[in-house]
């Protein structure tokens, strides 16, 4: 595999990315994988410092950084917005020209894309978008990484994504096309992607003969699938008054193991987590035979791990 000097990038969507650069990111992640777990230490991120700014929960996304940045060998700082000045409307470019000064990387978890775009264009050292509502690129490396190890390759395999049209979504709509796999959306009508990144997809799909479709029927959507992905039914940043009415419009879209059956026989079950039992799934799937939730989401340690020693 070619190398690739990502030094200095920022990773904020996917879509800045060629596929041959996130192989290589995801070739790495498996690297230092098995490093780990054959007890070879590397710290790259010596002396290195890293900002964790978030102003969403989180516990996959906080914790496999900050553990990431420590088996690397650096420092991490956990922030929240009211412990800041922003609290106080200290505008973003003060905020980012001050934090580029003290760290060697922004990882940030926020609402609106256009923001962590803006920490971007005040800061010379990376911008990590650790989630907004418009796209999940971390979440989506992890995923990549762990189709790759559960089949071996990507090209030819059928997704199915059932859940709310929202980050995570988003991501799998760039990135599943780009590596060879047909994915479909099974979700009620009415709920649909981000213009621009489903056109995104698209282009994707036509340039290397996949399928990007949506239907409205989970159990003829699964058919034939190598990969059944669940997600939650209300994202955070949903309004709470819509949460009964989403799970009237998601209940024929749970995940069981009728489901399941209707997929290939050596189909898995992924979820990005945090997973509502009895809505978007039920509990023997998730805990069934076809599950990888938990490979997954170890998997997200690996891919920042990645991510951060690559562009540091």
């Amino acid at each position: 595999m070619a190398l690739f000097n990502l030094k200095g990038r920022d990773y904020i969507t996917t879509r800045d990315y060629t596929r041959e650069e996130l192989e290589y990111l995801i070739q790495m992640s498996i690297d230092l994988k098995k490093m780990w777990y054959s007890g070879i230490r590397v710290r790259p991120l010596e002396g290195k410092s890293v900002a964790l700014l978030f102003k969403k929960p989180s516990t996959r996304t906080r914790n496999s950084f900050q553990a990431a940045v420590f088996r690397l060998g650096g420092f991490s700082v956990y922030m929240r917005p009211d412990e800041l000045q922003l609290q106080r409307g200290e505008p973003v470019k003060d905020t980012a020209r001050v934090l580029d000064r003290y760290y060697d990387a922004l990882v940030i978890r926020t609402f609106g894309q256009e923001e962590i775009v803006e920490y971007a264009n005040y800061m010379k050292n990376p911008v990590i978008n650790a989630l907004s509502d418009e796209e999940h690129p971390c979440q989506a490396l992890a995923d990549l990484m762990t189709i790759k190890e559960k089949f071996g390759r990507w090209d030819g395999l059928k997704m199915v994504y059932t859940g709310d049209i929202w980050n995570v979504a988003h991501s799998l709509i760039a990135t599943a096309p780009l590596f060879g796999m047909d994915l479909v959306l099974a979700v009620p009508r009415g709920y649909n992607p981000i213009e621009e990144i489903w056109k995104f997809g698209e282009r994707e799909a036509s340039r290397r003969g996949t399928k990007l479709e949506i239907v409205h029927d989970l159990k003829e959507a699964v058919k034939g699938a190598d990969i059944v992905y669940a997600n939650t039914w209300w994202s955070m940043g949903k309004p709470e008054e819509t949460k009964d009415k989403r799970k009237e419009d998601f209940a024929p879209f749970t995940v069981t193991p009728e489901i399941m059956n209707l997929a290939k026989e050596n189909a898995i079950f992924m979820h990005c987590l945090p997973a509502y039992r009895g809505n978007e799934m039920t509990e023997d799937v998730i805990e069934g035979k076809w599950s990888v939730v938990f490979d997954q989401a170890e998997n997200r340690l690996w891919t920042e791990a990645a991510i951060l020693a690559a562009l540091i």
